[in-house]
């Protein structure tokens, strides 16, 4: 067997699986008397991780891996295309918290997945991708579909590995899953030759993990609380920013509970919305690019920056040297990789964010009155909120107002899943989240395509919620073959097409710095998408007239099954505000 890790002897790994490593030999891969094909072995390891649903895609080297399928022992979720499959299969991890499992066939369909991938990887997503591989005697010697997909995917995931020996089947299948799920989480990608498949063992199950040098700190030092607790206890200015390592943890009622009690006004990233609810008093809404004019002044004005799970990328500081330039910064991340990388750290803290937040609420912390920073932060709130501007001439539908009633519509409960784009950021802006599990978009890779399938990923991981997927003309039409699935499987999501005609975020760029020069940013010619969705068995609803908005909202919400919501917005319609790139956070245009 041949593997590659890309984790580094000090990443992520929970200390009680390490512990499985030691256990005697008769509790590892045990031996049984009957023979089987390395086929059905696959299927049971899975089975044993309690995988419920394999998003996947056929093709000749995965043959006898669908064979066994054939008797349904695992729920198999046909794609129509193996990035589509990916992205189901990251909407599912993201909502469930299990790790999404996917299985492409060798060469092209292998490929295709790698966008999926690294997606994936960008934001922590827990996957196992099965690679179909050209059977072992013909790899490396250009056999028909063969890539190297050991070499592809090795900077796009934790780890891979190639099976050699029918033999390591259901360790590097129990191996494959603990590193996915467990640490910082992320892609493992397995490829698997074809006659690994047919050929037979009668090695049994493994609850065996042999990874001496990946190991996980959760829990943070005690030392480190402490300075922590002095931090909060001198600070005046004391803001809290919120990544998706609180959601993934599903932390967030802790965290609302901690700065309700110490007031402290709390700040999200794209991926941390969620973290504390949209109408919560201290909420001043997400950071950076396209974030709220309140988080960012609060990002620039106070003293003592509390990062909880956020990579400090560059669409939140996107000029790190003028990034909380007043602050003592601490960073509490799971992936120690991430310390002192963008942001230099008063207080670097590797652990979960939320043991952090549990040690916290032990800790004795008592955090001096602020109130004139208080009210700084919701007076900025309250003066410079989320706006657009409405007039009775308009004829074009308000995107933003959109969102907003479908925010009431669905009582601020549904899963919103998003494509990227401009219709990414009004939903990040205007939808009223409560909580972790609500939001499913593509943050670190900004994957168009990401909408539709990942919706359906979600829907399958939570079936009895309202699932709500907002894109734009643009991504839908990368992966909205991927429609066909939900009469199949019954998925009653509703697809809102925010349809401008444009690539609107290139055009918007191109019309603030490249002199309006629209540069085949703009659709000289559409198809007709509510034919196309009733094609697939998808109802469609046409909204046109602004004056009609709101009451035709109201129908396809009602409508029993699934639905595309086609709202025509202007063309020169803005994302606002905005910090052009490079500038920093109190450069704000456009609030």
């Amino acid at each position: 067997m041949s593997e590659h890790n890309t984790e580094t002897s000090n990443q992520p790994v929970d200390t009680m699986k390490v512990a499985e490593s030691s256990k005697p030999e008769y509790m590892k891969t045990q031996t049984i008397n009957e023979m089987r094909p390395g086929s059905e072995l696959l299927v049971e390891a899975l089975q044993n991780e309690d995988v419920d649903f394999i998003f996947g895609y056929p093709g000749g080297a995965v043959l006898p891996l669908y064979d066994t399928f054939y008797d349904g022992k695992i729920k198999h979720i046909l794609a129509r295309h193996e990035q589509g499959a990916t992205h189901a299969a990251e909407g599912y991890a993201r909502i469930s918290g299990k790790t999404g499992v996917v299985v492409v066939t060798s060469g092209p369909g292998a490929t295709n997945a790698i966008t999926g991938i690294t997606d994936a990887h960008s934001d922590s997503l827990p996957l196992v991708v099965f690679t179909g591989q050209v059977a072992t005697p013909g790899i490396g010697k250009d056999a028909f579909q063969e890539a190297d997909l050991l070499s592809m995917t090795a900077p796009i995931t934790k780890q891979n590995y190639q099976v050699k020996k029918v033999e390591d089947i259901p360790r590097i299948v129990h191996e494959a899953f603990h590193v996915a799920n467990s640490g910082r989480k992320g892609p493992v990608v397995v490829d698997f030759p074809k006659d690994m498949g047919v050929l037979s063992t009668n090695v049994g199950l493994s609850d065996d993990i042999d990874l001496p040098g990946y190991q996980v700190n959760t829990v943070a030092k005690s030392s480190d609380i402490n300075t922590l607790v002095k931090y909060l206890n001198d600070s005046k200015k004391p803001l809290i920013l919120a990544g998706a390592g609180v959601n993934h943890s599903k932390s967030n009622e802790l965290l609302t509970q901690f700065v309700t009690q110490h007031q402290i006004p709390t700040v999200t990233t794209l991926l941390g919305l969620g973290a504390i609810p949209y109408e919560h008093p201290l909420f001043l809404g997400m950071g950076g690019m396209h974030g709220s004019y309140a988080s960012n002044m609060a990002l620039t004005e106070c003293d003592l920056l509390i990062n909880l799970g956020s990579r400090f990328d560059d669409r939140l500081a996107s000029k790190p040297d003028a990034f909380a330039p007043n602050a003592k910064v601490v960073h509490v991340d799971i992936d120690p990789s991430e310390i002192n990388k963008i942001i230099a750290t008063d207080l670097g803290i590797v652990a979960d964010c939320k043991n952090v937040l549990e040690q916290l609420d032990t800790a004795q912390v008592n955090v001096p009155s602020h109130d004139e920073w208080l009210q700084y932060c919701q007076s900025n709130k309250a003066n410079h909120p989320f706006k657009y501007e409405k007039e009775d001439k308009d004829i074009f539908c308000k995107p933003q107002e959109a969102i907003e009633y479908i925010g009431k519509i669905t009582n601020g409960d549904a899963i919103v899943t998003t494509d990227v784009g401009q219709h990414q950021m009004w939903a990040a802006q205007f939808y009223p989240f409560k909580t972790h599990s609500q939001w499913v978009t593509s943050g670190g890779l900004g994957t168009m395509g990401f909408g539709i399938p990942s919706a359906i990923g979600a829907q399958l991981a939570s079936p009895d919620k309202t699932v709500v997927c907002f894109v734009g003309d643009g991504g839908f039409q990368m992966t909205n073959q991927e429609m066909a699935l939900l009469p199949e499987y019954g998925l009653n999501i509703k697809i809102v097409l925010i349809n401008n005609g444009t690539l609107g975020m290139v055009k918007q760029w191109q019309d603030k710095f490249f002199k309006q020069r629209f540069s085949h940013s703009v659709f000289n010619d559409q198809p007709d998408f509510i034919k196309m969705s009733e094609a697939y068995g998808v109802k469609g609803f046409l909204i046109d007239q602004p004056e009609q908005l709101k009451s035709k909202l109201d129908e396809p919400f009602k409508y029993e099954g699934p639905a595309l919501i086609e709202v025509r917005i202007s063309p020169i319609e803005p994302v606002n505000p905005m910090i052009p790139s490079g500038k920093a956070n109190n450069e704000m245009e456009g609030y």
